[in-house]
């Protein structure tokens, strides 16, 4: 999970691997790592989340945060139209420390659409690239379990791309 900060990287974890949303906000220092074992089309798998502190002007992602992973969720607020900026540059980091892997663009908080800076045209040219983006909203508990199977099977080569 990587993206700026306070987009909501710890609500999605918590919700998906606790069915909890909390509303006080904790910033994440340096990585939280939580477990879930999932079952996809009859295999266990057993996915590591790595929850990544946000990215900010005063705290930077670590490209060595990502070495390694099988997979990854670039999160943007869509609140907030700059987190969509932190999270393109934030890929294009991710990109190149691991080798291409299956990611997903989640643009978190859609249950408050009247307050929404993120919208359809600025996703457009993402999508003409190919890239899979979901609204998500960890509070409402939307696209959640959709977002983590999906990644799970672009991760195991079983997606529908």
């Amino acid at each position: 999970m990587v993206g700026a900060f306070a987009v909501g990287k710890t609500s999605l974890v918590q919700r998906f691997v606790r069915s909890i949303f909390n509303e006080k906000y904790q910033t994440t220092i340096g990585v939280k790592i939580d477990q879930k074992e999932v079952e996809i089309e009859g295999a266990s798998v057993n996915l590591l989340l790595w929850d990544i502190h946000g990215e900010d002007d005063f705290m930077k992602v670590k490209p060595t945060y990502l070495i390694g992973s099988s997979g990854y969720f670039l999160v943007a607020d869509s609140t907030r139209h700059e987190t969509l900026q932190t999270a393109l540059n934030l890929g294009e980091m991710a990109t190149s420390v691991t080798n291409n892997v299956p990611f997903i663009l989640l643009i978190n908080k859609c249950d408050l659409k009247e307050e929404q800076e993120i919208l359809e045209e600025d996703l457009a040219p993402l999508r003409k690239k190919g890239w899979r983006i979901l609204e998500t909203s960890a509070k409402e508990a939307i696209g959640v379990e959709e977002a983590f199977y999906e990644l799970t099977k672009s991760m195991m080569g079983k997606s529908k791309q």
